[in-house]
């Protein structure tokens, strides 16, 4: 009985050795581990693009506040 248990746990190991290199018809779907870590940052301050847009948004703010600015009424 012990021979056919472990003839049977090596057989097991071989077909899923095999399956995973890819000589079967599919691979072996596996459970995920752990979950994965998001692949973002998890706060915005963590983003660099959002603070390098952040900065360019102040900076144009400040350049359309030091040009004059053409009246909102034209007829008056």
């Amino acid at each position: 009985m012990l021979v056919v248990l472990v003839f049977a746990a090596l057989t097991y190991l071989a077909v899923r050795w095999l399956q995973d290199r890819g000589y079967g018809e599919q691979p072996a779907r596996r459970r995920p581990s752990k979950p994965q870590p998001p692949t973002r940052p998890v706060a915005p301050d963590d983003d660099d693009s959002f603070l390098r847009d952040l900065e360019w948004r102040r900076r144009q703010q400040e350049r359309h506040k030091d040009q004059p600015q053409p009246p909102d009424n034209p007829d008056a």
